[in-house]
């Protein structure tokens, strides 16, 4: 048992497949500080052959297929699931939004919905050593 746990983390997922984000990049009002800024999705493990059948499609400009939480979602701290589009289709899911992030992408889908623009973020589908990983290309909504 560690001393100090670090917020947000699910230990329950293997240490390669928590994902990654931090509030640091973000504004206070929770907007990408730059054009860089990304989050890597939690548990994409039990989807790579989602992923899989994405990427060997060749499918180019894919986005989340996500709404904004629900206050009752939102009241019980729900893990928001990401699906991808690809234009032509909506996936499976492929991952979480990692522990703790969820108001970032939350606040953002809701300011592109109060903008009139497809509640959309951005995707980059990379393949690493433990698997495909689904990358939010948050920095592409500033």
């Amino acid at each position: 048992m560690a001393l100090f746990r670090r917020r947000g983390v699910d230990t329950n997922l293997p240490r390669d497949d928590r994902g990654f984000g931090s509030f640091d990049d973000y504004v206070y009002n929770l907007t990408p500080r730059n054009k860089r800024t990304t989050m890597v999705l939690a548990n994409s493990n039990p989807y790579q052959d989602e992923l899989r059948e994405l990427v060997e499609s060749g499918a180019t400009g894919i986005e989340t297929a996500i709404s904004p939480r629900s206050i009752q979602a939102e009241g019980q701290d729900a893990p928001i699931e990401v699906r991808l589009f690809t234009g032509r289709r909506v996936s499976g899911p492929v991952g979480m939004v990692p522990r703790g992030l969820e108001s970032v992408v939350d606040e953002n889908l809701r300011r592109l919905d109060d903008r009139g623009v497809k509640v959309r973020i951005p995707v980059r589908i990379d393949r690493k050593r433990e698997g495909y990983r689904v990358t939010l290309l948050m920095g592409a909504l500033k």
